[in-house]
């Protein structure tokens, strides 16, 4: 398996992946959305339940990142 300069910091439903998405691009993070079910969708072979999209930074970003992920979760839980 090749090496990956890339590293999932969240995997959750898709209102929390864009919430993390949008913190993230504020601060100047660009990251990578992977969501298969939303690719199969464009494919022509969507499935009839949603699946859970991973969210990939690069390592260099991990460290703010994840500070990103903490708060939105801790913000959904107090909410």
């Amino acid at each position: 398996m090749p090496h990956s300069d890339y590293i999932k910091i969240y995997t959750g439903n898709t209102i929390l992946v864009q919430l993390i998405e949008q913190r993230l691009q504020d601060i100047g993070i660009n990251p990578i959305i992977k969501d298969e079910t939303e690719s199969g969708r464009l494919a022509g072979f969507g499935a009839s339940l949603p699946g859970m999209p991973e969210i990939y930074v690069h390592e260099n970003e991990l460290e703010q990142a994840v500070k990103i992920v903490e708060t939105v979760r801790s913000e959904m839980e107090t909410s």
